[in-house]
């Protein structure tokens, strides 16, 4: 079973956190390091099997973690502003993994969702800490379907059983779905766009999407092949939001060959 450990760290005002963590396979010290980055509504726990899968199969350590106001992690104080993945990117990436010690290390990140847009922009604020990202369900700009699959969320968690499916998940729920969902449902958000903070992008990318996503089009992953000519798209027929759930055979084949042209870069 996965053992998890609370890290301690300040965020950029001084507040003190504790972040839900958790090592994978970490014997494989002269491997890559993958670090997992959770949806708008994830934790450790709703990763469930596939990073220990994705990990033996590419035989890499994993790093996941619950960002704060999810999972273990210290609840949120406050509403995310607008630019709260741009902010977690830039000021709570660098802090937590500063915590740890990772100074050294260049990762491979697999974000999903909200995850994978903090995926890309933490590697293009600091591409020298990046082998490469696989962005799973990226969003780059606010399209009416994100806000239509929002909206039923927010029904479904007040109405129906959204809730007490979430429960075993996150130590406060609300701090976990109002975060996420009053921050995208708010006037103004969807003007949203971090395409112009993706231009300092180095390192190889894939972007995967399913093509049955209840929150994005295609749109969103054609978007980062346009913005960085280095970048891989997968369209997975009979697939939803979540690839690594409804494809994983193909998310995991995508993303070996990835880290395979990333260290053949490096080298």
């Amino acid at each position: 079973m996965m053992e998890t450990w609370m890290q301690p760290m300040r965020d950029a005002a001084g507040r003190e956190l504790q972040i839900e963590s958790a090592w994978l396979s970490p014997q494989r010290r002269e491997r890559p390091l993958i670090v997992f980055l959770h949806e708008g509504l994830g934790s450790i726990a709703m990763w469930r099997s596939f990073p220990q899968r994705l990990c033996d199969a590419l035989d890499c350590r994993g790093l996941m973690f619950s960002r704060p106001g999810y999972g273990r992690s210290t609840p949120r104080s406050e509403p995310w502003p607008q630019d709260y993945l741009q902010r977690q990117a830039r000021e709570l990436l660098p802090r937590y993994f500063d915590a740890l010690g990772l100074q050294q290390e260049r990762f491979l990140l697999f974000g999903h969702s909200d995850g994978a847009s903090l995926a890309l922009l933490y590697a293009a604020a600091f591409p020298e800490h990046v082998l490469g990202v696989v962005a799973a369900a990226p969003h780059l700009f606010v399209e009416a379907i994100t806000l239509r699959g929002l909206r039923e969320a927010k029904a479904a968690y007040e109405q129906g059983d959204l809730r007490q499916r979430l429960a075993r998940y996150h130590q406060d729920l609300d701090s976990a779905f109002y975060g996420w969902n009053d921050a995208w449902l708010r006037p103004g958000f969807e003007h949203w766009n971090i395409e112009a903070d993706l231009r300092g992008l180095r390192c190889p990318v894939l972007a995967t999407q399913g093509e049955e996503d209840e929150y994005g089009t295609l749109e969103q992953i054609h978007a980062v092949a346009r913005l960085h000519a280095d970048t891989r798209v997968l369209a997975l027929a009979r697939c939803g939001h979540v690839p690594h759930r409804d494809q994983p055979d193909a998310v995991i084949a995508a993303t070996a060959q990835l880290l395979q042209d990333s260290l053949a870069r490096r080298a």
